[in-house]
C-alpha cells in the first residue's frame, strides 16, 4: 500500500463510518483517527484509512498487516488526554452551559447573559459601561472582520497572565462588544443581537431569531477549536489571541463542512424529498442530517427550528429530508434554514456559528487562564536519522 492509499478523504471516511462529520472530528480530536491536510488543498483533510477500517471493525488489509507503521503520536498512544472544564457539558442529550439547560437558557436570555454564564460572572457584569471604539474595523465579509479584530485585539492586548479575573472578563466583554461592532457598524448600544440585526439589515422581530441561534450555539464540549484556544491561553497569549487560534481553527472543516448544508439547502428547496434521496444514494446520507455527539437528536436544532417560523419550501426540507433518511436535522441543517429564512446569504450560515462560538471560545479561553489544568503533549521525532543523509 503506497503513502498516498493510507489516507482517504473526508467523504469516504464519512460514508465507511457511516457518521455525522461533528462525529469524524470528534474521533481525530480524541486520538482515535489520525489526520493529516491534503497536499492537494491544505484546507482539506485526510484521514488514516487503518484507523476508519479499526473503528468499522474491518481488517485494515493483508498489506497493513506487514506494513512497518510510524508509531501512533499524542493522546493516542496514551489513551485520552483530559482537560478539565467548567464551561459546558452533554449528558442525555442534553447540553449544559455551566449547569443551566442551554436549550431553555435561549427561550430568553440575551447573548450578554449567556456570555456572564459561560464566564462565570454572573455576580458582575463585564459588559457595564462599555463604550464603542472609535475605529471600528467595518466592511468586508463578516468573518473576514472578526478575524481581523481579533487579530488587531491580539496585537495590542497584553497576556492572559497580566490580568486578574474580574479585568479578565471585562476584557472578553469588550473583545466581543467590538467584534459585533465591527459587523453591525455605529449606532445606538442595544443588546448585541439588536446590534447584529441592525447590521444584517433585519427587522427587530428577527432580531430574537438571532439572539437564540447565538446563545445555542455558543459552545458544544470539546473540538479542534476549543483545544487551540485553550492552548494558546494556557501558554499565556492574549485573550483575543488565544480566541484568534480557536477561530481560524473553526473556520477549516467545520465551516467548509457546514458550506455542504448550505448548499444541499439550496437544492433541496426545489426538491426536498429527492434531493434527499439524491444525497443519500451518492454519500449515504444528506448534509445537515444524522446522529451528533447528543445521539440521535440534536437539541440546539430543535430549540431553534421549532422557533424559526420556516416558510412552507425551507419547512419541507427539514421535514422532507428526515423522512427520506430517517435521521434527524443538526444544528448545522438548523443554521442554513434559519440564515436563508433571514437572507443573510451564501455565508449567513458560517456567520451565525462564527458569532456565536465567540462567546464559547471566550468562554474557554478564560476558563482555562483562570483554573485550567495544565496542556501538555510530548514531541516525538520520527524524521531521518542524523548524517542518513
Amino acid at each position: 500500500m503506497t503513502s498516498d492509499e493510507r489516507w482517504i478523504a473526508r467523504s469516504e471516511a464519512l460514508t465507511r463510518l457511516g457518521v455525522k462529520a461533528q462525529t469524524l472530528y470528534a474521533y481525530v480530536s480524541r486520538g482515535r483517527i489520525a489526520a493529516r491536510p491534503d497536499p492537494t488543498d491544505p484546507r482539506r483533510s485526510l484521514y488514516a484509512v487503518a484507523d476508519v477500517a479499526r473503528l468499522c471493525g474491518d481488517d485494515a488489509g493483508e498489506a497493513d498487516r506487514h506494513e512497518v507503521r510510524a508509531p501512533v503520536l499524542g493522546a493516542a498512544a496514551r489513551g485520552e488526554a483530559d482537560i478539565l472544564s467548567s464551561v459546558s457539558l452533554i449528558a442525555d442529550g442534553r447540553l449544559f452551559y455551566r449547569g443551566l439547560d442551554a436549550a431553555q437558557l435561549a427561550e430568553t436570555v440575551t447573548i450578554e447573559t449567556a456570555a456572564r454564564t459561560l464566564w462565570d460572572a454572573r455576580e458582575t457584569d463585564p459588559f457595564a459601561e462599555l463604550k464603542p471604539r472609535i475605529d471600528p474595523i467595518v466592511g468586508g465579509a463578516t468573518q473576514r472582520r472578526v478575524l481581523a479584530v481579533l487579530g488587531r485585539r491580539a496585537i495590542e492586548d497584553r497576556s492572559l497572565r497580566a490580568h486578574d479575573p474580574v479585568s479578565l472578563r471585562r476584557e472578553a466583554a469588550s473583545l466581543l462588544s467590538e467584534v459585533v461592532d465591527s459587523v453591525s457598524g455605529p449606532g445606538p448600544r442595544l443588546y448585541l443581537h439588536q446590534r447584529l440585526a441592525r447590521g444584517f439589515k433585519l427587522v427587530e422581530r428577527d432580531s430574537s431569531l438571532i439572539r437564540r441561534a447565538l446563545v445555542l450555539g455558543a459552545d458544544a464540549g470539546l473540538d479542534e477549536a476549543v483545544l487551540a484556544t485553550r492552548a494558546a491561553a494556557g501558554g499565556g497569549a492574549p485573550l483575543a489571541g488565544a480566541v484568534l487560534a480557536g477561530a481560524t481553527t473553526l473556520a477549516g472543516p467545520p465551516l467548509s463542512e457546514l458550506d455542504d448544508v448550505v448548499a444541499y439547502v439550496g437544492e433541496a428547496r426545489r426538491d426536498p424529498a429527492g434531493a434527499a434521496r439524491r444525497w443519500i444514494g451518492l454519500r449515504g446520507g444528506a448534509p445537515g442530517f444524522g446522529d451528533t455527539e447528543f445521539g440521535r437528536i440534536d437539541p440546539r436544532a430543535q430549540a431553534l427550528l421549532t422557533a424559526a417560523d420556516l416558510p412552507a419550501d425551507l419547512t419541507a426540507v427539514w421535514t422532507e429530508g428526515e423522512a427520506a433518511g430517517g435521521q434527524t436535522a443538526d444544528f448545522g441543517l438548523a443554521l442554513a434554514l434559519v440564515a436563508r429564512r433571514l437572507d443573510l446569504g451564501p455565508t449567513g450560515a458560517a456567520d451565525l456559528l462564527m458569532l456565536g462560538r465567540m462567546v464559547g471560545l471566550l468562554a474557554h479561553a478564560l476558563d482555562q487562564a483562570t483554573d485550567g489544568s495544565p496542556i501538555r503533549a510530548r514531541l516525538r521525532y520520527v524524521g531521518p536519522e542524523p548524517g542518513s543523509h
